[in-house]
């Protein structure tokens, strides 16, 4: 099976992230360590040095310092993890949404790098560069050997810069030599269409670009129908591993004309943090009905967005059961040390459900069956299955998450199918449409 390359998340473990910075010296319950504490750093310091003077081959210390860092963290939950600078780097290119590269989606084939399709109006595509090329080697150096991940960092790089790519293309003699010269590259966070009188819109992540990307969406469906002809909306966030918690607050507010969005709580009682729906007399759709997709590849900032319109009685939610990641992490950068990913607090809807463990429970559930050549393996994803995870206030021996696949055809899109078929009247259900006016409101 094919390996897609996501260009901005490696995958649910992301989740969604409260950019903060964090200044100062460590709090009083740092300060509090007793003797203990000291005694135990010692014994780490010991053996890290009988380590560096009498292992059979010379450590590296720097590795053996990040693994001993990564491995405490590692101890604490699947989603904290030290990141070094270059990682940190690679962080804040994925949640800028842009970064310097060519403007193709890949994937790995036949141990050679195959391109799906070049973005419009980016340099590949100027260059010449077509879907279904296959890019056998990078400057001179042969693809065949290295991970697709990379390959694509040997492709990405600074701005006005040129890269040599060797191609082999289905019709051609011999290898094409194309020469790219790098530029901005921004990634379009969510994909639209219109499906004749109805507006599809995918959220792939939760970037600094979303919510802007989902305006401008809104906007051009609403051009191409006109209102009185528009049955409603499709907002999928199927395989949406997460991202930008501001985001996801501001992509909730946009469907929605009061109430609570989502609530933080971390450690201390007190530290409660709620964001809110700024109060309008009509959302940005004008109120048409919508349906929401889940299933095991929905994460984090997704199941924000989810739960909240599913809370506040907005939308139907149609699909699977949803990956159940119900925490929220913070990055505390190190300056040139990189920067610490640490999960700060648990979120919840707002109906003060936590979701952790738990995922989103669709309204209608609607299977998605797995093509023959996928048939037999187990593509189920939940938070629950995670190794070291926190156990959720309402997780259950059931757990959390599904089957994260989605087919390629929209015609083989039999949860697609179900929420068109329900936004023009052809399926009914007791819950849909959903009364906005009637919403749960936490006061």
């Amino acid at each position: 099976m094919m390996r897609k390359l996501s260009l901005l998340f490696a995958g649910a473990l992301m989740g969604a992230s409260a950019m903060s910075l964090v200044y100062g010296t460590p709090g009083s319950a740092a300060n509090a360590a007793g003797s203990e504490t000291y005694k135990q750093l010692a014994i780490f310091g010991d053996i890290f040095e009988r380590v560096r003077a009498n292992y059979v081959t010379p450590p590296d210390d720097k590795s053996l310092v990040e693994n001993a860092i990564n491995g405490m963290l590692a101890s604490l939950d699947p989603h904290s993890s030290y990141m070094n600078a270059e990682q940190a780097q690679d962080m804040r290119v994925q949640t800028k949404g842009e970064f310097g590269g060519l403007g193709i989606e890949v994937t790995m084939e036949n141990d050679l790098v195959k391109v799906i399709t070049p973005i419009d109006d980016t340099p590949a595509a100027k260059a010449g560069v077509l879907a279904g090329d296959y890019i056998a080697k990078i400057d001179g150096e042969e693809v065949r050997g290295l991970t697709l991940n990379d390959a694509v960092e040997k492709m990405r790089g600074p701005v006005n810069t040129p890269i040599k790519l060797t191609i082999l293309r289905q019709g051609a003699d011999k290898p094409i030599e194309l020469t790219v010269v790098r530029d901005i590259i921004k990634v379009k966070a969510v994909k639209y269409r219109v499906e004749n009188d109805i507006g599809y819109m995918k959220i792939t992540s939760f970037t600094e670009k979303t919510y802007d990307d989902l305006e401008n969406a809104i906007e051009n469906i609403k051009k191409q129908v006109p209102n009185d002809k528009l049955k409603g909306y499709v907002l999928d966030l199927r395989l949406n591993p997460g991202g930008l918690l501001d985001q996801a607050v501001s992509v909730s507010d946009a469907f929605l004309k009061r109430g609570e969005i989502v609530s933080t709580r971390g450690r201390d009682p007190k530290d409660v943090t709620r964001f809110d729906a700024k109060p309008k007399q009509v959302d940005d759709i004008n109120g048409k009905p919508m349906i929401v997709l889940v299933n095991g590849g929905s994460a984090s900032a997704s199941e924000i967005v989810a739960g909240a319109l599913q809370d506040l009685r907005r939308v139907t939610v149609v699909g699977t059961q949803s990956f159940g990641k119900g925490s929220v992490q913070t990055i505390i950068p190190l300056g040139e040390n990189g920067a610490l990913r640490l999960t700060t607090a648990l979120y919840y809807t707002p109906s003060g459900k936590s979701i952790q463990g738990k995922g989103i429970t669709p309204d209608i559930k609607v299977d998605q069956p797995l093509p023959a050549d996928l048939q037999g393996r187990d593509l189920t994803r939940g938070e629950s299955d995670l190794k070291g995870h926190i156990k959720g206030a309402d997780e259950s021996s059931t757990g959390s998450g599904s089957a994260a696949y989605v087919p390629p055809d929209p015609k083989d899109d039999l949860q697609l199918i179900y929420a068109e078929q329900l936004l023009r009247g052809e399926k009914t259900d007791p819950a849909f449409p959903p009364n906005p006016d009637k919403a749960v409101l936490n006061q």
